[in-house]
């Protein structure tokens, strides 16, 4: 196997032999793609299939979170999609990041050490996109500055680089023609009200950008699903741009502080019955659904998923991670197992390949 991960990649891979490169961030869209309805999409799933593979940040357990490898990767280990948490640049440019800040995925701290906010932080709608391609994307650290799964791609390794919305899309579209798939893209907005905060609206420049490509025509370039932790958020897609993508309401934990809704009133029934009004879908948190072992050693589910789909919502359930397994799950394919026999609709995970 051979990759560069600068702005090219060669990728030999499962059977993949493929040289991508991509335009700048300003390039057109590419037209001549396989086409396929947008209800294809969010069709219903046959109930003896396997869910679908959401590629959580790409192949992530192989290489650096959102990086044009863990993309590459995703692609070739056959995701359904791939996903992008998307977050915006001193110059408004949608850059794909999980976070608001570089400090945990990126070196930030060795080639900008002056350029962080009075709390310590790098945030990323301070830099410019020319700034952050200085900068190399690493794997994750935890709050200590350690690999956070130290069993993966080495951290201190590989050369790496932060991608732009358009550079990912490009790049799957790209791949998409070359290996005749289809595998869509599964887009986040991330902290769009802290963006609002900084006067930065990271959903109007997203929706733009996505337009750009093709992506709010009847029959977009490839799948995609738009989802968020903000209800206002999905709200506004509706109502202000009027958006026909399926939309999933992504349900966290009170204590995480994604928006100042309970989550706990979200999950019950009559609250997964009020999504129905703007969303197609819910992402729910793994722990949300498996409650662990009973006295007899049998797994322990809530009724989350079967009132979710009473209340006609698509579920999909975040983060599978082979090397991080919940309590009282043996294996990888065990925890799958049980979510597929469950009815799920699709799972995120670190590694699409398993």
């Amino acid at each position: 196997m051979k990759i560069s991960t600068g702005f090219g990649v060669l990728v030999i891979c499962g059977g993949l032999l493929s040289s991508v490169g991509w335009a700048q961030q300003d390039s057109s869209a590419q037209n001549e793609m396989p086409e396929q309805p947008l209800s294809e999409a969010i069709a219903t799933e046959d109930p003896t299939k396997s869910p679908i593979i959401i590629a959580h940040r790409g192949a992530s357990a192989y290489a650096p979170e959102h990086s044009a490898v863990a993309v590459a990767l995703a692609h070739a280990q056959n995701a359904n999609y791939i996903e992008q948490d998307v977050v915006l640049t001193r110059d408004h440019i949608p850059v794909v990041l999980h976070d608001i800040i570089l400090d945990k995925v990126t070196n930030v701290k060795e080639v900008f050490p002056d350029k962080h906010r009075p709390n310590g932080h790098y945030y990323v709608v301070d830099f410019t996109f020319s700034e952050l391609q200085k900068l190399k994307l690493t794997e994750r650290k935890n709050k200590d500055g350690e690999q956070r799964y130290p069993q993966r791609f080495a951290m201190n390794s590989g050369d790496f680089r932060i991608m732009s919305l358009a550079q990912q899309i490009e790049l799957i579209l790209g791949l998409n023609r070359t290996r005749n798939m289809n595998t869509g893209l599964y887009v986040e907005f991330k902290a769009a009200r802290w963006h609002k905060d900084q006067d930065y609206d990271v959903v109007q420049a997203t929706l733009g950008l996505l337009a750009r490509y093709g992506f709010n025509e009847a029959i977009p370039p490839a799948p995609i699903f738009l989802q968020s932790f903000d209800p206002e958020v999905l709200r506004r897609l509706k109502r202000e741009f009027m958006t026909t993508l399926p939309l999933i309401q992504l349900v966290a934990e009170n204590s995480w502080n994604e928006s100042d809704i309970d989550y706990n009133t979200m999950l019950t029934a009559a609250g997964l019955e009020t999504l129905r009004s703007y969303a197609d879908g819910v992402g729910i948190w793994l722990n949300h659904i498996y409650l662990g072992l009973d006295e007899q050693g049998e797994p322990k589910f809530s009724n989350v998923v079967q009132h979710a789909q009473e209340a006609g919502l698509k579920v999909h359930v975040y983060t599978l991670r082979a090397d991080d397994l919940p309590e009282g799950v043996e294996s990888y394919q065990q925890l799958k197992q049980w979510l597929t026999d469950l009815g799920v609709d699709g799972v995120f995970t670190d590694f699409p390949d398993l």
